[in-house]
């Protein structure tokens, strides 16, 4: 066995550590790999050409990334924060469920990728979630944290949850396959059908995590005016 082309592994431990250029570090330890198993710089660069045309789709997160971080510079997630301050009666749990539920759908048509971490839980979900638990009394910052948390993790399962109903979706087509290697033939629409009721309780499991969350920082609100109050006095 030839351990030698393990060095491209050492060249993006040592290049992450000394904080380079991800893309680069990334690029040099792949040609560093195929060097040291004794690639041809033709077929070197045939094969990164070709992981290149395979995965375009990344080109898209390259191209989102800095337009949103321009919006926010210029004041996205104020704006996001005083739109959101207008609905007098959107708690944060109403916020958090309401997008939880159009994550959900949206993943199970196969619309994972509109939203996103990048594109919708740092500039706007995660600033509207703090203006709503900020409501009726300023947050700290371990209960902003919390917020934020808590918004990623609403993004992340309506995802999860939801993808798995969709007929095309990779992990469908994977269990389809594993089973039919073991002899059991299941139609995709088959194992969407029963990823449903999964789907339908982690609604409700998290759900509830919002509304009791809302509640404990409406405890920490009231015993911290209430502290206030007593200091005043």
């Amino acid at each position: 066995m030839n351990a030698w082309p393990l060095l491209g592994v050492a060249v993006v431990v040592a290049g992450f550590a000394l904080q380079r250029n991800p893309v680069l570090v990334v690029v040099i330890a792949g040609i560093v790999s195929g060097v040291a198993s004794g690639m041809g710089i033709g077929d070197l660069l045939a094969l990164l050409g070709t992981a290149f045309v395979n995965n375009r789709v990344l080109l898209l997160f390259v191209l989102t990334l800095p337009v949103i971080g321009l919006l926010e510079r210029h004041g996205l997630r104020e704006r996001a924060q005083h739109w959101i301050a207008g609905f007098r009666n959107l708690s944060l749990s109403r916020l958090l469920v309401s997008y939880l539920a159009m994550r959900q759908l949206l993943s199970m048509f196969g619309l994972y990728d509109i939203a996103g971490h990048a594109q919708t839980v740092r500039p706007l979900l995660a600033p509207m979630s703090e203006q709503a638990a900020a409501r009726d009394a300023p947050i700290d910052t371990s209960t902003r944290m919390r917020v934020r948390a808590l918004a990623a993790a609403t993004d992340n399962i309506g995802r999860f949850f939801g993808e798995d109903v969709f007929l095309a979706f990779a992990g469908v087509l994977l269990i389809q396959r594993f089973y039919a290697g073991q002899g059991i033939a299941l139609e995709p629409f088959a194992i969407a059908r029963w990823a449903l009721p999964t789907a339908i309780a982690a609604f409700v499991i998290h759900a509830l995590r919002v509304a009791w969350a809302q509640r404990a920082i409406e405890r920490a609100q009231r015993k911290s005016a209430a502290g206030a109050s007593d200091a005043a006095r």
